[in-house]
This record gives structure tokens, C-alpha cells and sequence, in this order.
């Protein structure tokens, strides 16, 4: 394309002619254009900088996303083995360790040193390099707590071996032969009382069966009581385990024992009724630990699988109405 030839007027010469530009005009032209394509570009360069990602940062960006979604489903496995181990932990020190009068764990010991929780929704806060800390520092945590779970069962083995007819006498079973719970109608705690409606404390377990279903020991011990109380239990009897520990069995159709008698875990010592205040055929059992009734859940360790009082303990804990 050809060049585009300027002209202007020139009134004193009154003719049109060349427009002819000096150097430095030019140059101020040149240094225009070259500042004006400058800034244009810096704007440019900026606004990709500042919305786009370079190739690179595309990488490291999909690989950050990658370890955040191997990161939850880890920690999420960690803080499911932290509440099964923390189950475990009251268990052990709660029930085991009392059985057998071991001093409780403390958590400083078994956790090895403080650690503070780690809180799901900073997830998207930290970086690659804490997720991997986060993950390092829990299963330490964890390898802590089960090195100092096993050393605790070591020792309550050692007890256990040592205790043999202790272990007999303490309860360990259930009342009555339940193996696919569905016997399991009332729990320990707070309950709707089923003859005054209000909310009082139910401090036994509940065993609905047909009546006839027998009852048996859940350890062995001698009978203190057998006999019927009107208000209360119906046709009951209560076990000395010795070591502290008692049971009753109320509401009974039958009673198989009499006072003084020397039972052993698993034999029967009676059947289902619907005697005293009762509103329908049940067992109504009790632990009592050195004078206090205690939640009999925890003491079916010799007939149930983890998964089995796993099930139970939901099963107890609903909120119903009581038989008694």
C-alpha cells in the first residue's frame, strides 16, 4: 500500500503544499506510539496475570486439589479409628480396670502428649505440607494409644489369670438367652414411667420375652433374696456376687432358687413373668456395684461380639417408655 501523502493550505502563498514533518516532531511521534503500546501491554500482561494461570500454576494447582481430596477421606478414616479406640479406652478404664481394681490410663499417657483436635473446616486453609503434618501427627497419636491399649490388656491379662474365680463371679452375660437382641425393650437412664407417665430413672435393663423364657445367672454367686415384693420387682431375686458386686432379676412368673443357695453363671434361676408393677411379660435386671446401681450394659463381655454391644448400646439408649 502506498504511503499517504499529507498536504495543508498556505494562505501566504495561497497554494497547497507538502506537509513536511521536522525531527522532532517525529520522534515525539515515535516515543507516542512506543509509550502508548507500552502501557497497553503492561495493562494486558496484568489483567492475564491476575485472572489467568500459567501452565505451571495449573499443575501445581491440580495437585494441590488432589491431595486435599486424599487428605479428608484420611483423616476421616483417622478420626473413625480415634472414636472406636476412644470406646475402647472407656471400656477399659471405666469397666475392665475397675473389675479388676487397676488404676485408670490417663489420656496424657495414653496419647503420649497433648495434642489439640484438628478441625475439619480449615481443610481449605492449609497447605500441602500441613495436610501431610495433620496426617503424620494423628497416626502417631493413634500408634500411641493402641501401643498403650494392648500394654493395658497385657496387664488385665495378666489379672484375669490371677483372678480366675473372681472372673466367674462377676456378671458377664445376659439374663436371658438373647443372641439376636430383640429381647432388648428399656434401657439404663432416664425413662417414661409406664403407670405414671413422668420421667424417672430406670436403673436396670428390660428383657421382654415370652412368659416361661427362663432366667439365668449371669454369674456365679449365692442367693440373698427370693421373694415377692407386691409393689415392686413381683417374684425377684437378687445374687451376692461377692467382690462387690450383686444382680436382680425382677418380675419373675417363677422362682427356681432359694435364699442361701450357691448358683453358677448360666444356670436357671427362674422365668418370665408379669408379677409386681408391670405392664407386660418382661425381666427387669439390675448390677449393683459396692451399693450403686451401674448401667448393666457393660457387663456382657463373655457373651457378646464388639459388633454385638456395639448394637445393643443404640438399641438401650432410645429414649422409650419403661415396663416398671
Amino acid at each position: 500500500m502506498a504511503r499517504v501523502k499529507k498536504y495543508f493550505y498556505n494562505p501566504d502563498t495561497h497554494k497547497f503544499e507538502k506537509l513536511v514533518l521536522s525531527w522532532r516532531a517525529r520522534l515525539l511521534k515515535i516515543l507516542g506510539y512506543l509509550s502508548t503500546s507500552f502501557v497497553t501491554a503492561m495493562i494486558v500482561l496484568a489483567v492475564a496475570y491476575r485472572f489467568l494461570d500459567s501452565p505451571k500454576e495449573k499443575i501445581m494447582k491440580g495437585d494441590v486439589n488432589n491431595l486435599r481430596d486424599q487428605y479428608e477421606p484420611l483423616q476421616s478414616q483417622i478420626d473413625h479409628l480415634n472414636k472406636a479406640i476412644a470406646e475402647l479406652e472407656k471400656r477399659d478404664n471405666n469397666i475392665y480396670r475397675n473389675v479388676f481394681e487397676a488404676a485408670p490410663i490417663p489420656d496424657s499417657v495414653r496419647y503420649g502428649k497433648k495434642y489439640s483436635d484438628l478441625d475439619p473446616r480449615q481443610f481449605s486453609y492449609i497447605t500441602p505440607e500441613e495436610m501431610l503434618a495433620n496426617i503424620k501427627q494423628g497416626i502417631e497419636i493413634l500408634t500411641n494409644r493402641v501401643k498403650t491399649q494392648k500394654n493395658s490388656f497385657d496387664t488385665l491379662e495378666h489379672l484375669v489369670k490371677s483372678k480366675e474365680e473372681m472372673l466367674k463371679s462377676i456378671p458377664a452375660i445376659q439374663p436371658v438367652s438373647d443372641k439376636n437382641l430383640n429381647y432388648i425393650a428399656s434401657g439404663f437412664g432416664y425413662r417414661i414411667d409406664p403407670i405414671y407417665k413422668t420421667v424417672k430413672m430406670h436403673t436396670g435393663l428390660d428383657f421382654t420375652a415370652p412368659i416361661g423364657t427362663p432366667i439365668y445367672a449371669t454369674g456365679n454367686g449365692v442367693v440373698s433374696t427370693a421373694e415377692y415384693d407386691a409393689g415392686g420387682y413381683g417374684n425377684n431375686v437378687v445374687i451376692d456376687h461377692g467382690y462387690g458386686y450383686e444382680t436382680l432379676y425382677g418380675h419373675m412368673s417363677k422362682i427356681k432358687v432359694r435364699v442361701g443357695q450357691k448358683v453358677k453363671r448360666g444356670e436357671v434361676i427362674g422365668w418370665i413373668g408379669n408379677t409386681g408393677k408391670s405392664t407386660g411379660p418382661h425381666c427387669h435386671y439390675e448390677v449393683i456395684r459396692n451399693g450403686q446401681k451401674v448401667d448393666p450394659i457393660h457387663f456382657f463381655f463373655s457373651d457378646l461380639t464388639a459388633a454385638e454391644y456395639e448394637r445393643m448400646v443404640h438399641i438401650a439408649a432410645a429414649s422409650n417408655q419403661s415396663f416398671d
